[in-house]
């Protein structure tokens, strides 16, 4: 083989895996959006970065997934009944570059730690409705 041929071979290996990885990202995106339940939004935890997601609302659980990352498994997982909406309010000037345009910022409170979610207002009401149908803690005893 020739020597000049090697560099040439790198490159389109390291293209060729650059296009899989592309596509990996694309099919688990695909996969996750599919699925009822559903929706885009960045989350905020005590270290105060916001990172993009999708959630997705279990029978009993609500799931976080990162955006960029090829695991199946949630970064987040929060319980229905240890779940309380606090309100939701308007990004700061500050959030605003970090978050997606018109979304609003959805204070909650996971066993004593508090967290925010920006998504749109649509999902804000599917959240709250997911929230309050579900059970309290305690046998026979609704929210």
């Amino acid at each position: 083989m020739d020597d000049s041929l090697i560099p040439f071979i790198a490159l389109a290996t390291a293209f060729t895996l650059l296009i899989f990885t592309l596509c990996l990202f694309g099919v688990r995106r695909f996969n996750l959006r599919r699925a009822l339940g559903t929706v885009d939004a960045s989350i905020c935890t005590a270290g105060h970065s916001w990172q993009m997601g999708v959630c997705r609302y279990q029978d009993n659980e609500l799931e976080w997934f990162r955006l960029m990352s090829l695991s199946v498994i949630p970064k987040h997982r929060f319980k229905r009944s240890s779940l309380e909406l606090l309100g939701r309010r308007q990004p700061t000037e500050d959030e605003l570059v970090r978050v997606q345009p018109g979304v609003v910022v959805v204070e909650l409170e996971y066993e004593g730690r508090k967290f925010m979610l920006a998504m749109n207002f649509d999902a804000y009401a599917g959240l709250s409705s997911w929230l309050e149908a579900g059970p309290v803690i305690g046998v026979g005893t609704w929210r």
